[in-house]
C-alpha cells in the first residue's frame, strides 16, 4: 500500500479505488483489533468532537490543530461519517492516518459508526453513489466494530462518545465490553455511545433519544471521583459555541468539531488541545464559509460574540482561524496577537 500516495489523492478531494479502500479497511481493521478498548493516551493531544461527513472542515481542522504528518496527536471521539456530504472521503482520510501514524490517531467509536444508523443517515447511500454498490460500506462497517470504546490521557482525562451508563462505575469495566459487534439497543454498550448530559437531572432518566441515557450532575461527580478523574471529555451534542462545560462546573465538557453542522445550522465548531499544563479549546469556523477580516475589524467583532469559560485548574485560551488571519484571545478577550497565516 502506497499510503502517502494515497492521503494525497484523498486530500484532494478524491477517492480511492474500491480495491484500495478494500485493502485500507483491511489494515486498519488488523490495527484497531490490537487496540484496548481504553486507549491510553499521552500529552500533548488534541481531542476532537463529531465531524459527520463535512471533510473539508476536517481539513480546516487540521490546519487549526496541526497537521499529523508534522506530529500532531489527537483522539476523535465517534460520529466520522453520515449527514455531510463527504463521509466517504472523511472516513478514508481518518483510515489512512490511522495507518500511516498509528500513534497519532486514536479513532473512537461514536453512535453513528453502526450498520443500523448509516443506512438511514447517509453513509450506506453515499457509498452506493460513489462506487455503484454496497461492498465499500460493509468493509467501512467492519472497521467501526474494530474501533475502541473511549480514551483516557495521562490517567486524568476520560474520552467517550456519548457519555455514561449506570451499569458502569468504573473506567475498568469498560474493558471488559465485547466491541466486536454492531452497536446493541440497550446495555452498557449502547449507553457510552448514546447517553447526554441534563442539568435538570440529578441522577439518571430515560433519554428522549430512545436510547441511553440522560445523567446529571450527581453520577456524574461519583465516576469522576472513584477513577480519580479531572475531566469528562465526550462529544455527541450539537454546542453552538463549540464547546460546553455542563453542570455549573468544569469536570465535564462537550466538544463539537463540526460547523455550521449539516451546512445550515451556524454553529461553530472546536477542538480540545491538552498538554502537561494547559487545555485549549480551539475554535474555527467551516473552511467554506470561512471570512476575511482585516486586523481593524477583528477586535470588534470577536468581543461581541464569544463567552469563554475559565477552567479552574488551567489556562484556556481560544484560538480562530479564518481564510486570511489568524487571532489569539486571552480568556477575558485580551487580545494577545495577530498573525497572518501563509
Amino acid at each position: 500500500m502506497n499510503l502517502d500516495a494515497w492521503i494525497a489523492t484523498v486530500r484532494k478531494g478524491e477517492c480511492l479505488a474500491e480495491n484500495d479502500l478494500r485493502k485500507l479497511c483491511r489494515a486498519v481493521c488488523n490495527l484497531l483489533s490490537e487496540e484496548s478498548n481504553v486507549q491510553v493516551v499521552q500529552t500533548p493531544v488534541i481531542i476532537c468532537g463529531d465531524i459527520h461527513g463535512q471533510f473539508y472542515d476536517l481539513l480546516q481542522l487540521f490546519r487549526t490543530g496541526g497537521e499529523v504528518e508534522a506530529g500532531s496527536r489527537y483522539v476523535f471521539m465517534g460520529d466520522f461519517v453520515d449527514r455531510g456530504h463527504n463521509s466517504v472521503e472523511t472516513l478514508t482520510l481518518l483510515m489512512l492516518l490511522k495507518a500511516r501514524y498509528p500513534r497519532n490517531m486514536v479513532l473512537l467509536r461514536g453512535n453513528h459508526e453502526s450498520r443500523t444508523v448509516t443506512t438511514i443517515y447517509g453513509f450506506w447511500d453515499e457509498c452506493q453513489k460513489k462506487y455503484g454498490g454496497a461492498e465499500p460500506w460493509k468493509w467501512c462497517t467492519e472497521v467501526f466494530d474494530c474501533m475502541s470504546i473511549a480514551a483516557i490521557i495521562d490517567s486524568k482525562v476520560f474520552c467517550v462518545h456519548g457519555g455514561l451508563s449506570p451499569s458502569l462505575a468504573t473506567v475498568d469495566q469498560i474493558r471488559c465490553i465485547q466491541r466486536r459487534q454492531e452497536i446493541p439497543s440497550e446495555g452498557s454498550f449502547c449507553d457510552v455511545m448514546w447517553s447526554d448530559p441534563d442539568d435538570s437531572v440529578p441522577m439518571w432518566a430515560v433519554s428522549p433519544r430512545g436510547a441511553g441515557w440522560l445523567f446529571g450532575p450527581t453520577v456524574t461527580k461519583a465516576f469522576i471521583n472513584d477513577n480519580r478523574l479531572d475531566l469528562i471529555c465526550r462529544a455527541h451534542q450539537l454546542v453552538n459555541e463549540g464547546y460546553k462545560y455542563h453542570f455549573e462546573g468544569s469536570e465535564l465538557v462537550t466538544v463539537w468539531s463540526a460547523p455550521n453542522y449539516c451546512y445550515r445550522c451556524g454553529n461553530l465548531a472546536s477542538i480540545l488541545k491538552i498538554d502537561e499544563k494547559v487545555c485549549i479549546p480551539h475554535q474555527y469556523h467551516s473552511f467554506h464559509k470561512a471570512i476575511t477580516l482585516n486586523p481593524t475589524e477583528v477586535k470588534t467583532h470577536i468581543t461581541d460574540r464569544y463567552e469563554l469559560h475559565e477552567h479552574p485548574r488551567r489556562r484556556i485560551q481560544i484560538t480562530l482561524a479564518y481564510d486570511k488571519c489568524k487571532l489569539t484571545l486571552h480568556f477575558k478577550f485580551t487580545l494577545l496577537n495577530i498573525a497572518r497565516l501563509p
